[in-house]
């Protein structure tokens, strides 16, 4: 399985939930779900990743929590949330396996190891989300922009993201003109080259030493809880 919490998955769960998978293709900038609205499906993204963001009344939006290959989008909703607390908008366009949400509920209620499964995967989104408001709150932009790199990065497996500054100042909740800034200082320094809406990696160790403690928290909170990631995301830092 391309999506890590399947692979995890006992083969009488799987039998549970395989009639319900359905593999889609979704693209950039897709909304998947609106903030305080039913979700009907629960995404496994399997080269897809999605952003979970926080919308503010002044239209402006922030990041809360980024989630790839390795887990699931919409699983509190299954658990009996019932309803999404976030905008789900696909941040970079892949393929997604898609389950039903009742279907879900359904296999959970009658497995213990599935049911404790997603909610240690909640608890991840969870942690990551607490993390990124202490990351906003007390660490520079441009630590900010490298971790939120590395962390795409590592989810989309690919040193070319697909970005504009304009996305990156909304997800990261700053001015363009400050993204701008910091991207040149970056490319200046030779760890990203950038150009016409795409970010190249040139240095990615390099860039894990500019970024912020939040890199490696996000990735620790989630080995404790689900495991490593050994397979996922370019097979090194060079």
């Amino acid at each position: 399985m391309k999506n890590v919490l399947l692979s995890l998955l006992s083969p009488s769960d799987l039998k549970l939930l395989t009639p319900h998978l359905k593999p889609a293709h979704f693209n950039q900038h897709h909304v998947l779900f609106e903030a305080d609205e039913p979700i009907h499906h629960v995404y496994f993204p399997t080269g897809a990743v999605v952003s979970l963001v926080v919308t503010l009344s002044s239209g402006e939006m922030i990041e809360a929590a980024m989630v790839g290959a390795d887990g699931v989008v919409g699983a509190s909703a299954a658990l009996d949330g019932k309803m999404s607390l976030s905008l789900g908008i696909i941040q970079l366009g892949g393929d997604i396996v898609v389950c039903d949400l009742d279907a879900l509920k359904s296999a959970a209620l009658q497995s213990p190891r599935l049911l404790a499964l997603l909610i240690r995967h909640e608890q991840t989104v969870y942690a990551q989300a607490q993390q990124s408001a202490a990351c906003f709150a007390t660490h520079q932009v441009e630590a900010r922009l490298c971790r939120w790199l590395l962390r795409a990065r590592d989810l989309s497996g690919s040193d070319n993201l697909p970005f504009t500054q304009e996305y990156l100042a909304e997800m990261l909740g700053v001015r363009r003109a400050s993204v701008t800034s910091v991207a040149h200082t970056l490319q200046e320094a030779g760890l990203i080259k950038y150009s016409r809406g795409v970010i190249q990696i040139v240095n990615a160790k390099k860039l894990q030493e500019s970024a912020c403690e939040c890199y490696e928290s996000v990735k620790a909170h989630y080995a404790k809880l689900i495991g490593p990631l050994e397979n996922s995301g370019p097979a090194k830092l060079d």
